[in-house]
């Protein structure tokens, strides 16, 4: 990510490392706390005096323990989060983190369903920052051969997980006959959709699968209380039509109905508009060549985001 700051960079997976029974008897009997999270925390403080940096942004719930991070401030070094996930969403929430959250200098979500939370909360500052997408990774790649086409072709495409809140769509695409492709976690867990689950993808599977797809489907994520999700961006720039859950977000990122993408509120609702998608091509092509522009002409990209981050702390408190 070619940002035009000098940067540096600490993978927080190697807090979570460690035994299997380690990681379970933390994740499950100490509030999901990782492995390492002092040794990680210590770390990321000793390159902070070492080094002397501006800021120090980190992504999502991140291992950095709430000491930790008064001693970076303490360097004035000012402290952001992007919180990707909602700490609030039982499959997250996390007490170690949010003892820390509050003592980052700004807070940006991309969610304006927790911002009021994150205010009460102490949380210093408390921006709305939308998700984003990579041009590096996230573009048009068509299957390229008869081969690929077999493998990639579907009707309507999801990737994201398995949650509960998304079976009964799924379940109702199914109940249309219609050749379903669905990417990520648990699908196979569940009898109506086990033959149709394709497995977790990398990111040259999934650029084939969505641009093969007649037209991929966008769900938020009920429990992370989602008015969009980074595959709204992500799909969007890999070229595909899209059939998009109606949110106020959805609606600012993508215009009107019809503009650069369809919406749905209802499962019934979510088949009419599938149904006149596929039988109509020239749709199809004009909403998936919309929506790509919206995206990729918008200043969307994951730098800048980061770009608008540092705008905002840097600018003098009048």
């Amino acid at each position: 990510m070619d940002s035009g700051w000098a940067t540096s960079f600490l993978n927080s997976e190697e807090a979570f490392q460690g035994h299997t029974l380690t990681r379970r008897l933390n994740w499950w009997l100490r509030g999901r706390r990782p492995t390492h999270l002092r040794e990680f925390s210590e770390r990321v403080w000793q390159i902070c005096r070492e080094y002397g940096p501006n800021f120090l942004v980190s992504t999502g719930i991140a291992p950095i323990s709430d000491e930790a991070l008064q001693r970076i401030g303490a360097l004035g070094v000012k402290r952001l989060n992007y919180l990707t996930d909602d700490p609030w969403n039982p499959h997250h929430k996390a007490p170690w983190f949010m003892r820390a959250l509050p003592h980052y200098d700004h807070v940006f979500s991309p969610r304006r369903a927790n911002l009021e939370d994150l205010r009460k909360l102490s949380c210093a500052d408390v921006s709305f920052l939308p998700f984003a997408y990579s041009p590096t990774v996230h573009f048009a790649d068509p299957p390229a051969n008869e081969k690929e086409r077999a493998r990639f072709s579907s009707d309507v495409i999801f990737a994201g997980g398995a949650d509960a809140d998304r079976l009964h769509h799924i379940e109702a695409l199914l109940g249309e006959g219609l050749h379903v492709a669905l990417y990520g976690g648990y699908w196979e867990r569940h009898s109506a959709t086990r033959k149709y689950a394709r497995g977790h993808a990398d990111p040259a599977t999934l650029r084939k699968a969505i641009s093969g797809s007649k037209v991929a489907l966008c769900l938020v994520r009920r429990a992370n209380r989602d008015g969009h999700s980074m595959r709204t961006f992500e799909v969007a720039a890999t070229g595909a039509c899209m059939l998009t859950e109606d949110t106020e977000e959805h609606r600012e990122i993508f215009g009107p109905e019809g503009e650069a993408v369809m919406y749905f509120a209802t499962t019934a609702e979510m088949i009419q508009k599938l149904r006149l998608l596929l039988g109509n091509p020239e749709l199809r092509n004009r909403l998936a060549r919309v929506a790509r522009g919206r995206i990729v002409n918008g200043a969307n990209t994951y730098s800048d985001r980061l770009a608008a981050m540092l705008t905002l702390v840097s600018e003098p408190v009048a």
